[in-house]
């Protein structure tokens, strides 16, 4: 499989879900690009070669850093509707009234185009970056084993909601594996983007065309909504960690889950335990668990409600959580599961400059709603909101909803080290947590470290219980052990795409770059 590959490289290097994306943004990096604008080009050509996962309709998130010390964040998450329907009981997780958060996955595109310009000494101009999704979308692409995996899957609750079988399925058949798809209406709101620019989307003749489809497919989202959407260019949150620092997002996203975690088993000397072992499985389940119970009570909208991060990322925050954790037994773990899909970019350059990225559509193929004659598959993200009004990410008219996007950076010396992140939802902080510790306490390159079990806490679509799943070469002495501590452990295929697609760069000191993406994906690392 050409995904199992480990690449290497000095001048730059990408890695996304799908090897087009990835081909696109090595592209751009050996016509001299940087990794911003690599970046931009990957997602570009993902929302056209993985529509199940990510799209123009979708939301994005950034972590970028260079050499100099540099670090920003972008994040970009669409807010609600400012017309609001009524809602009795929760909010439809498919279907119109379920696609009522605008999209900021394009403004992210602009705000970091605009920081390569003014930090990076950008050169290529924003048009060409389309180039390779212009070109998937017009002239087709091969059907990837995934796309159709998850649209038979999905093909009774998806192929009566507007726009989605004549975009998805025009000849009125889930299209096959390796079959030619083409998009010819997404590739003419492309090429409007590539044109006119980011704005575009949200302020041009697109947004009208936008506002108008969902409006007759029963989307409460107007074009004032469009207007007024915009990403957010914030500081990043940071935690220490042997050595260096662990690098994400602001809330609305669970970027400080995932810090938690990795705080809380910075406190334990993994190299006393054996990497693969229960004890390994058992401890990151554990730092899970506390993790999880703060962001529930915490994460949301800090423009509604303020989120405690100081005090979540806190030292003694942090020690107390180790102390509660039980080495030899489980809590009990009665939460919800929240599931949701999405792409990983990864794009470092020949100057070290580098991105660390995630796109998406929530569930995949999101609300299942297109926008008219767009082509655009709009996503579901306002779905994670709740119409109790005395919650913390209750609805409400321009509000984000949490997000369990997270992409990071780990820097060491003030420099991009790891560049990661994961489609997953409430998954990605469990696949990072055993991602990092792999890479940073066991010494792993990036392929070795993504190849090895790995573990999922909640339910998944085939399975309902909050169980801990573990995949099956874990070893049934783990299996055992893990029962033993009273852990719920059901087994789940090795490899199996439940747990996450993550990729990864590494970027050591002298500048030499390894990556790779799971061979649990379609993508591939790719050097130049």
């Amino acid at each position: 499989m050409p995904n199992l590959k480990l690449a290497g490289a000095t001048g730059g290097m990408v890695t996304s879900p799908h090897a087009l994306a990835s081909a696109a943004g090595l592209d751009v990096l050996r016509a001299g690009g940087n990794a911003i604008e690599a970046a931009i080009a990957i997602g570009a050509a993902l929302c056209v070669t993985y529509p199940h996962f990510t799209g123009l309709g979708g939301d994005a998130f950034w972590v970028i850093g260079d050499r100099q010390g540099m670090l920003r964040t972008v994040s970009g998450i669409g807010q609600a509707a400012a017309d609001l329907p009524r809602f009795d009981g929760a909010i439809p997780l498919r279907g119109p009234r379920a696609a009522l958060t605008t999209a900021a996955t394009v403004d992210t595109w602009d705000q970091a185009f605009r920081i390569s310009q003014t930090s990076w000494g950008g050169t290529r101009s924003w048009a060409s970056l389309f180039d390779g999704a212009l070109a998937h979308a017009a002239e087709g692409f091969a059907v990837t084993p995934s796309q159709h995996y998850w649209q038979t899957l999905r093909k009774n609750e998806l192929r009566d909601l507007p726009g989605f079988t004549a975009t998805f399925a025009p000849d009125g058949e889930i299209p096959a594996i390796g079959a030619h798809f083409v998009q010819p209406a997404l590739a003419n709101s492309l090429e409007r983007i590539a044109r006119f620019g980011a704005r575009e989307f949200y302020e041009g003749d697109l947004a009208g065309r936008i506002a108008r489809g969902l409006q007759a497919a029963g989307s409460p989202l107007q074009s004032s909504d469009l207007a007024r959407t915009r990403a957010r260019d914030e500081a990043p949150l940071r935690v220490a960690y042997r050595g260096g620092e662990l690098v994400s997002l602001q809330p609305p996203t669970q970027g400080v889950t995932t810090l938690q975690i990795m705080g809380t088993l910075e406190r334990f000397d993994l190299s006393a335990i054996e990497e693969g072992g229960a004890d390994y499985y058992h401890l990151l389940v554990e730092a899970v668990k506390c993790a999880f119970v703060d962001r529930d009570r915490y994460v949301s909208d800090p423009e509604f409600n303020a989120v405690p991060v100081g005090e979540m990322l806190s030292p003694a925050t942090l020690d107390a959580h180790a102390r509660s954790i039980d080495l030899g037994a489980a809590r009990a773990w009665p939460h919800v599961f929240r599931p949701g899909d999405t792409v990983y970019i990864g794009v470092t350059d020949s100057e070290g400059r580098s991105v660390s990225m995630l796109q998406t559509v929530f569930f995949d193929w999101g609300s299942g709603v297109v926008a008219g004659d767009t082509g655009i598959l709009w996503h579901n993200r306002g779905a994670s909101f709740s119409t109790n009004p005395a919650h913390h990410n209750a609805l409400q008219a321009g509000k984000r909803p949490f997000h369990t996007l997270n992409p990071g950076m780990y820097v060491k010396d003030s420099r991009p080290h790891l560049l990661f992140g994961t489609q997953g939802a409430d998954g990605q902080p469990q696949t990072l947590a055993a991602i990092l510790t792999r890479l940073i306490d066991y010494g792993m390159d990036p392929l070795t470290a993504l190849t090895r079990p790995r573990f999922l806490l909640g339910k998944t679509f085939s399975d309902t219980r909050d169980a801990l799943k573990l995949e099956r070469d874990a070893g049934a002495d783990v299996f055992a052990e893990l029962a033993a501590r009273g852990h719920e452990v059901s087994a789940i295929p090795e490899q199996s795409p439940l747990a996450g697609h993550p990729g990864v760069i590494r970027i050591d000191a002298d500048g030499s770059a390894t990556g790779a993406h799971d061979p649990r994906s379609d993508g591939r690392a790719l050097a130049v």
